[in-house]
């Protein structure tokens, strides 16, 4: 025997005050307040360019006077530039439609295939993914440097680098937690 279960009256705008519709619309085109935020991103991004393209043009006018350590290290600088660039713009893309509004790029042959999933329990993962990413070629430009870097500083690396791993853990682990339990919300029967 099944028993319906009645379903909660949801308020619409048209339900309310008119002081309570207003308050709800102010507060709701509020979240246009960070789009000088992503802007400003933008901008930094503009600047990690001009940053790569200094670092690679020192690369090719004294690659014939340096070590190969030293190659290897701009290397890896050139790298770091590139991965922050790349979070730069999961921030810019993602968190702009998320949380300000819907790009519409549906259809476009350059549109990122994680734009159609993101949200922000997805970009949570996807941000700590690309710092723990950013940390290693930090770890890596330590290690092959190790000579001249103090122990403490190669230790406060290592212990930072692990809390970053321990953190993304973490919230892929709750991540999937809140999949699983809306996943069996949607498949559970009404019955009683």
């Amino acid at each position: 025997m099944t028993v319906e279960v009645p379903h909660k009256h949801i308020p619409k705008a048209a339900d309310r005050g008119p002081a309570l519709r207003y308050l709800g619309a102010m507060i709701f085109s509020s979240r246009w307040l960070q789009a000088p935020l992503y802007l400003g991103l933008i901008v930094a991004q503009a600047i990690y360019v001009s940053q790569f393209i200094r670092e690679l043009w020192h690369l090719l006018t004294e690659s014939a006077h340096v070590t190969e350590t030293e190659i290897m290290l701009t290397v890896l600088g050139l790298i770091d530039v590139v991965m922050i660039s790349n979070l730069l713009v999961m921030v810019i893309i993602g968190g702009y439609e998320t949380f300000v509004t819907r790009l519409y790029m549906e259809g476009h042959p350059d549109r990122p295939e994680w734009l159609g999933h993101v949200n922000a329990s997805t970009m949570k993962i996807k941000l700590s993914m690309a710092l723990i990413g950013i940390s290693s070629i930090h770890l890596l430009k330590t290690f092959i440097n190790v000579q001249q870097m103090p122990e403490s500083a190669i230790k406060w690396q290592v212990i930072i680098h692990c809390v970053f791993l321990a953190s993304a853990a973490a919230m892929a682990w709750t991540a999937k937690l809140a999949n699983d339990v809306a996943d069996h919300d949607d498949e559970a029967p009404a019955h009683g």
